[in-house]
């Protein structure tokens, strides 16, 4: 493990810097990159806009963009706090898919003055990547913006973390010789993650989702329901099941821990044989990994020093890469379920019970689901051509 000193020398200056990519050695340098020279490609932009993508870096830039209010493990910290995650963000842009971007943080939570904020921005930006805004705002502010521009948005939090654990769970699901359709899973938290990981797991056709919040089990009969958490009891839980966490898990064959909550051991222990854990808590997972390898053939975490970590880093480099590489306007639901099966195909003739997802590092990751999500991104423009 990295010591504190370590950490904080790295942080010294921040992590990121801008490099030119136009030669500046002489005069005729100067004049073609700066005035008389740039005055033409103002002008033919001004002209045709869509030439700002060929003519400036809006083409391969992506702004990530966060209030700092739901930062992974930290919760509300406020933007300069957040400042770090979101250049290592740009960071993780730039090595994976060779992607530039630029963190901003906003000094607002107010769900209009961010969206105005952010279309504001963006004729700057080929892509909008949303970070660590908290639910239920970040839900709308994303609807919103999504609606609003014509660049690809998203809110990593959300989808990120869907796709990855969608392509998880279908590796999982074909280790242990069970069909994807027959399994019913249990998602503890109904936050950004959660909400996002139940539709995406059913528009993949899974079984069945239980879904726990801290009150307890999602279903149609409570009077507490948010919007979104009415949406998700209008779409799951099957069973018209009642009670807490203790009671979804009850012959449950997949656990999806997306919360702060802990699960004691004598309940993972009434989970169906050979279940599927993924309990992704950081730093501190529900269920602690050696307990889980007691009762379940897989078990996934958002740690990078246990096997299959389910890392965002896996899904959002590839999907924007895709996204742009194939001129998208938007990122859509087949997009981010190609996405998923891509991630699931570079590791599925190499599948053991601690390898259901590929390591970071393994450079097939953003290449494959880069061009998966162009190729769907091309389909969506045929059929609506």
């Amino acid at each position: 493990m990295t010591n504190s000193r370590e950490i904080f020398e790295r942080h010294v200056g921040g992590k990121l810097a801008m490099r030119s990519t136009a030669a500046l050695v002489d005069r005729d340098d100067l004049s073609i990159a700066y005035t008389p020279g740039v005055a033409q490609v103002c002008s033919a932009i001004a002209e045709d806009p869509a030439l700002a993508a060929r003519y400036t870096w809006t083409s391969r830039l992506v702004a990530v963009v966060s209030d700092g209010t739901a930062v992974l493990g930290l919760g509300n910290i406020g933007p300069r706090a957040a400042l770090p995650v979101m250049e290592g963000k740009a960071c993780l842009f730039k090595r994976f898919a060779d992607l530039d971007a630029i963190p901003i943080v906003l000094d607002t939570t107010d769900p209009d003055e961010i969206v105005d904020t952010v279309a504001r921005i963006a004729p700057s930006f080929g892509g909008i990547n949303l970070e660590d805004i908290s639910a239920p705002r970040c839900f709308d502010i994303e609807r919103r913006l999504v609606s609003r521009l014509d660049i690809p948005v998203m809110h990593d939090d959300q989808h990120g973390t869907a796709i990855v654990v969608l392509a998880a769970l279908r590796n999982a699901a074909l280790l242990t010789g069970r069909p994807f359709g027959s399994l019913r899973a249990v998602i503890s938290g109904a936050g950004a993650a959660g909400v996002a990981c139940a539709k995406i797991l059913l528009a993949a056709g899974l079984g069945d989702i239980t879904i726990v919040d801290s009150r307890g089990i999602i279903h149609s009969g409570r009077s507490d329901l948010s919007e979104a958490k009415r949406e998700l009891a209008s779409m799951t839980n099957i069973a018209g099941m009642t009670g807490g966490l203790a009671d979804a898990l009850r012959g449950a064959d997949v656990f999806i821990g997306v919360s702060a909550g802990t699960v004691p051991e004598d309940v993972v222990a009434t989970m169906a044989p050979n279940a599927i854990v993924f309990a992704l808590a950081n730093p501190r997972p529900e269920i602690d990994p050696l307990i889980a390898t007691r009762y379940a053939a897989v078990v996934a975490t958002g740690r990078s020093d246990h096997p299959n970590q389910i890392n965002n880093v896996l899904a959002f480099p590839g999907i924007f890469r895709g996204a742009f590489d194939a001129g998208a306007t938007a990122i859509t639901e087949p997009m981010k379920l190609a996405a998923a099966d891509a991630l699931a195909a570079v590791v599925a003739d190499e599948l053991r019970p601690d390898h259901v997802v590929p390591s970071p590092f393994d450079d097939r990751v953003a290449p494959a689901v880069a061009a998966a999500v162009a190729a769907a991104a091309g389909e969506r423009a045929l059929l609506t051509a």
